[in-house]
């Protein structure tokens, strides 16, 4: 059977460094880091006082009040890029597409933490009476899938993927079979989370992952670099429009790359610890690679899971050597988190959207806070100052806790 082409046509987002694509974008070529200390509860007494925040961000200019009200920060995220993505597409008007043809996955690692710490207050303080009929739904990862599958009209596949910071790569990926498989013409998928709060800090702290540079946050996520010291929390959301090459074409879209490949594994090794030498990612790309007919030197760029913790980033170092073999020497490697942070549930897709725009736009955004070179992580990491280079295919990597590993390969369109 032929596999039917699937084409990226629309682009939503909402990040630590801008609340839609195009400012992000300029943002991440600039050099921007998005780390500043909190705001959104007293860390003073935390270990951790600083994250990657979305700033600014208005929900009401994308749900009305009393939705606003009725939904989790990481939700109102999620409306916002997939508003944006679906007007990007040309779908704004909720016209252009059959609704049982239309699906929405998205995924999120954790969903309405913040809900969750507000209501427990809430039983503690007040008792059970009190809880807020609301919470279930405010809370439950799946209700930014479903809120948006609403919103749209969209009848098709709808749910969501839970795999930690894998979550909404796991969500393109299924996203985009739907439409190889013939299941859905158009996709709107993604992730979201909003997870800086005061358990996930103090959480994510005590288990020691998180850097702890309170006094030097703009350059503490420097993935790669000798004296990386853990991740910086970020926060926030994007949607991506998936749609079937022949749906795109008939109607005069606008393509900015093609997605040509999906690789999944499992590590089977450890609660929060990659595989030694990133064995399950070498599988996870080197499936997407085979999926999308790609062999090592067709592909230029690598936006890299890369976490600025010592161990991911040194075994994915190791992981992209023995994919690309010879060919590492002409490739080039970024990550994206050095300025917005790891979003968690939301970075493969945030990541895949600025794959899709570094193939498009011939640009590839640079890793920030690289100035002390790991003698074993000796890959070129485009430090510090974006480049412009013909990009014929890319990878995004995406890996999360539990030993969850996600490629996404794509091309640039035309071929």
């Amino acid at each position: 059977m032929t596999k039917r082409r699937v084409v990226v046509t629309g682009l939503g987002a909402v990040t630590p460094v801008g609340n839609d694509v195009a400012t992000t974008w300029r943002a991440l070529l600039a050099g921007t880091s998005g780390a500043n200390l909190i705001t959104k509860f007293d860390a003073s007494g935390f270990a951790v006082r600083f994250a990657c925040e979305v700033k600014g961000f208005d929900p009401g200019q994308y749900m009305d009040r009393k939705e606003v009200k009725r939904a989790d920060l990481f939700a109102q995220y999620a409306m916002a890029a997939a508003v944006q993505a679906m007007e990007d597409a040309g779908f704004g008007n909720g016209t252009g597409y059959a609704a049982d043809r239309t699906g929405v996955i998205i995924g999120s690692g954790i969903g309405g933490l913040k809900t969750f710490e507000e209501q427990h207050d809430v039983y503690r303080e007040r008792g059970p009476s009190k809880i807020s009929p609301f919470f279930i739904p405010m809370f439950i990862s799946d209700i930014a899938a479903g809120l948006v599958s609403m919103r749209f009209n969209a009848k098709g596949p709808n749910y969501a993927t839970v795999s930690a910071c894998a979550s909404s790569a796991h969500a393109i990926g299924d996203a985009f079979r739907a439409i190889q498989y013939g299941d859905a013409d158009v996709m709107i998928t993604g992730g979201a989370e909003a997870t800086v709060t005061a358990m996930a800090i103090g959480g994510f702290a005590n288990m020691r992952a998180l850097s702890e540079r309170n006094e030097e946050y703009a350059t503490a996520s420097r993935p790669f670099d000798a004296t990386r010291d853990g991740f910086v929390l970020g926060e926030g959301s994007a949607i991506l429009v998936l749609e079937e090459l022949e749906h795109a074409l008939n109607r005069g879209a606008s393509i900015y790359a093609e997605v040509a490949g999906y690789g999944a594994t499992g590590d089977a090794y450890h609660l929060t610890a990659p595989a030694p030498d990133g064995e399950g990612a070498q599988r996870a790309m080197k499936r997407a690679m085979v999926d999308a007919g790609l062999i090592p030197e067709m592909v230029g760029y690598v936006n890299a899971h890369g976490t600025s913790t010592p161990a991911n980033d040194l075994n994915e170092t190791k992981a992209i050597k023995a994919v690309f073999g010879e060919a590492v020497s002409s490739l080039n490697v970024s990550s994206t988190k050095s300025m917005t942070g790891h979003m968690l549930g939301a970075a493969g897709a945030v990541e895949l959207a600025i794959t899709a725009l570094a193939v498009r736009d011939g640009k590839i955004p640079p890793t920030i806070n690289y100035h002390t070179p790991d003698p074993e992580c000796d890959l070129n990491y485009t430090p510090n100052v974006a480049v412009s280079r013909e990009i014929t295919a890319a990878l995004s990597n995406s890996f999360g806790f539990g030993g969850h590993n996600v490629t996404l390969a794509v091309k640039r369109y035309p071929e």
